[in-house]
C-alpha cells in the first residue's frame, strides 16, 4: 500500500480520539465520520437558504428594505461602517492571526510554546484557507456588488446569482464575500477548543459567527454585497475549518501525551 492511499485509509478507519466529541453519541468515529456528523445540518440548512436566494428576489428585497432607503444606502457614509467596522475590523482579525502565527514561530524556539503548535499551526491553516479561497472565487464569479446594479442606482443590470451574465457587461468581484469571510473564518476556534473544553468550544464558535454577522451586516449596509454572499462566505469558512480538523490533523489539534493518553486522562489522573 502506498503512502497516499495509507492517508486516505486512515481517513475513513475509526479513530478512540474522535469518540467523545459532540454528535458523536459515544460512539467510534472516523474523521470521515464526524466531518458528516459536522457538516450535514448546516449544509443542508445551507441549501435550503442558498437556493431560495439564488432564484429568488429575496436578496434584493432584503437590500431594498432594509438598507436602502430615499436612493440611498444607509451605512454609506457611516464611521461605524467604514472606519470602525471594515477598516478596524480587518486590522483585528490581522492581528489575531498575527498572534497565533508569532505563538506558531516561537513553538520551534521556546519548548513552553511547544503545546500550541498544533493548535496555532491549525488556526493559520484553516483561517487562511478560509479567506483564501472565498478571495480566489471572488475573482473568479464575475458577480456584482449591489452598489453597482440599476434597482440601487448603479449601471449594470441585476442578474440572479446562477444566471448567464451577459458577455458585454465589465467584470466583476463582488462574491461571496470576502471581510465576512475573515470573521467566519475565527470559527476554526471551535475546533482548538473543541478537545479541551465544550463551553469555551461553543465561545469559540459563536465569537465567529459574530464576527461574520457584524462584518457581513454592516457591508450589506453599505451595499457592497447580498446575505446571499455572506451565506456562501459562512459555509464556505465552516467546511473549510471543519475538513482541515478532520483531513489534516484527523480530529485532533493537541498533541497527545506518551501512552496515547489525551490530556482528560492526565487531567483525572492528576485529580
Amino acid at each position: 500500500m502506498s503512502a497516499r492511499t495509507s492517508r486516505i485509509a486512515l481517513f475513513f478507519r475509526p479513530a478512540l480520539t474522535v469518540a467523545d466529541l459532540p454528535n458523536s453519541g459515544g460512539r467510534c468515529l472516523s474523521p470521515a465520520q464526524y466531518w458528516w456528523q459536522a457538516a450535514r445540518w448546516p449544509l443542508l440548512t445551507f441549501l435550503i437558504a442558498g437556493t431560495a436566494l439564488a432564484f429568488s428576489g429575496i436578496d434584493v428585497w432584503i437590500a431594498r428594505t432594509l438598507f436602502f432607503a430615499r436612493g440611498h444606502w444607509l451605512g454609506a457614509d457611516s464611521v461605524w461602517t467604514g472606519e470602525i467596522v471594515h477598516t478596524a475590523g480587518g486590522w483585528l482579525v490581522r492581528s489575531i492571526l498575527l498572534a497565533t502565527l508569532v505563538t506558531w514561530a516561537g513553538s520551534f524556539m521556546n519548548s513552553e510554546l511547544r503545546h500550541w503548535r498544533r493548535p496555532a499551526g491549525y488556526v493559520l491553516l484553516a483561517a487562511g484557507l478560509s479567506v483564501g479561497v472565498v478571495g480566489l472565487l471572488k475573482h473568479i464569479t464575475n458577480v456584482d456588488c449591489p452598489w453597482d446594479l440599476v434597482p440601487f442606482g448603479g449601471r449594470f443590470p441585476y442578474v440572479h446569482l446562477f444566471a448567464d451574465r451577459p458577455d458585454t457587461l465589465r467584470r466583476a468581484a463582488c462574491f461571496p464575500a470576502a471581510h465576512a469571510s475573515s470573521g467566519y473564518a475565527l470559527m476554526s476556534l471551535y475546533f482548538v477548543a473543541l478537545e479541551r473544553s465544550r463551553l469555551w468550544a461553543r465561545r469559540g464558535l459563536w465569537f465567529g459567527v459574530a464576527i461574520g454577522l457584524i462584518f457581513g451586516i454592516s457591508q450589506q449596509s453599505r451595499g457592497a454585497h447580498f446575505l446571499s454572499h455572506d451565506l456562501w462566505a459562512a459555509m464556505l469558512a465552516w467546511l473549510i475549518s471543519l475538513s482541515v480538523y478532520c483531513c489534516a490533523f484527523r480530529c485532533r489539534v493537541w498533541k497527545q501525551i506518551a501512552g496515547g493518553q489525551d490530556y482528560r486522562k492526565r487531567e483525572a489522573e492528576r485529580k
